[in-house]
């Protein structure tokens, strides 16, 4: 396995000028982005009252990605990864300009508008179904390979610092103007990526590896490579329960802060940036290691961590206790995300990584889609806290799992076979 020194991985990949440019924009823009969600989140939680509905409009975004990612994977394989991403964050500014033009024009006021939201998420469902796909495997493009490792990493990072930046701007903007300018204030960030977008390039291409057969059959053969993969299926199997398991809570935070802790607003804003900051703090950490030695124990342990941060938060009425579990339920979540997509990305072919990297992204963004719509349909029934205890209990019972079949994965994950 090729190895670089730490100093170097953690400095000079930054410096690398393509990744350096498009890290400064896609930071901006997930400023945006976490505003938006949480302004999403609120404003269901506000038309309707229902956790099931704050659960149903992020299942939403979900539905298109079910149909389209192993497609979107495909075309991030065959086609110009930067171009694809350009051309999905112009329609995700779009779907932005026209929340914010709804919302200040009054059309989102009463609960039956709830459906303007499900649809809105459902056309940025498609939008980043090609996004995930082609971002998330352009990136390791953008740099030699000897800094792949730590580029993800710090994208992780950055990703990471934004779940804290953007809910506290979300807050600020919603208490002092309204849900409204916060869509607008995501649009203006869209804007700025696609400017640095713009000035970029790969630095290594992989597009041109099409393999044989139509785009169905080659999706059905990137479903078949992770399949086979003694390494990357355990991962994707680990990651979908930490997207079921921790991150669906993230969905369900509007009916903790206002029902549970009754601090509305500012408690949500609280939650999700004490999330975002156990998540900071965990990605930078990875982004310091330097190596994917030692990672896929990590992952499994960070399984276990997310049962117990699940459980403090449900188990209290002390907002203190609870910020505190969600920073743990962060850090967890970011080692279980960041964690095995280092790792898939270590080891996946490159001819492959655009469908991989789309299997991903449909687990690590949809599965907290399915979580929130099950929990939340649960919580209207038995309450907030029994459903979310299913996600302690579906990540204790993995680990479980993956106890006897750690040694094999690590052989499969931690050596790359050149």
């Amino acid at each position: 396995m090729a190895k670089y020194s730490e100093s170097d991985g953690r400095c000079a990949v930054l410096l690398q000028y393509h990744y350096g440019v498009y890290t400064a924009g896609s930071t901006v823009s997930l400023f945006g982005m976490w505003a938006h969600k949480l302004a999403v989140a609120w404003l269901a939680w506000e038309l309707t009252r229902s956790s099931l509905w704050v659960g149903a409009v992020a299942f939403s975004e979900l539905v298109p990605s079910l149909i389209l990612a192993p497609y979107a994977g495909v075309i991030a394989d065959r086609y110009d990864r930067r171009l694809i991403t350009i051309i999905s964050q112009l329609f995700g500014m779009l779907q932005a300009v026209l929340l914010g033009w709804l919302m200040l024009t009054g059309r989102l006021s009463e609960a039956a508008d709830v459906w303007w939201l499900v649809a809105m998420s459902g056309f940025l469902g498609v939008v980043w179904s090609f996004n995930t796909a082609a971002r998330l495997s352009m990136v390791p493009n953008l740099v030699a390979h000897r800094y792949i490792l730590p580029a993800i990493a710090f994208n992780s990072a950055i990703y990471n610092l934004a779940r804290i930046v953007g809910p506290a701007l979300a807050g600020f903007i919603m208490v002092r103007w309204g849900v409204g300018e916060a869509f607008l204030f995501n649009a203006l960030t869209f804007s700025v990526f696609i400017v640095t977008l713009l000035m970029i390039r790969q630095v290594r291409t992989e597009e041109s590896r099409r393999g044989s057969g139509g785009a169905f059959a080659q999706s059905i053969e990137g479903l078949a490579y992770a399949r086979r993969h003694a390494g990357i299926r355990p991962m994707l199997i680990i990651l979908m329960a930490f997207a079921f398991g921790g991150k669906s809570l993230l969905e369900l935070l509007p009916e903790f802060a206002d029902h549970v802790f009754g601090r509305g607003t500012q408690g949500l804003a609280d939650l999700t940036v004490a999330a975002g900051t156990g998540a900071l703090i965990a990605s930078v950490w990875l982004a310091g290691r330097g190596t994917v030695i030692g990672l896929t124990d990590l992952v499994v342990k960070a399984l276990l961590v997310l049962a117990l941060a699940v459980s403090g938060l449900i188990v209290t009425d002390w907002f203190p206790l609870a910020l505190g579990s969600m920073a743990l339920l962060g850090a967890a979540g970011v080692i279980g995300g960041t964690g095995t997509q280092t790792l898939m990305q270590h080891v996946v072919d490159g001819g492959m990584r655009g469908r991989v990297m789309s299997l991903y992204g449909l687990i690590h963004r949809g599965g907290p889609a399915v979580g929130a719509l099950t929990m939340g349909a649960a919580a209207d029934l038995v309450g907030i806290r029994v459903a979310a205890a299913s996600g302690a209990i579906l990540c204790i019972g993995l680990w479980l799992w993956m106890i006897g079949r750690q040694k094999m994965t690590v052989s499969a994950l931690e050596i790359r076979k050149e």
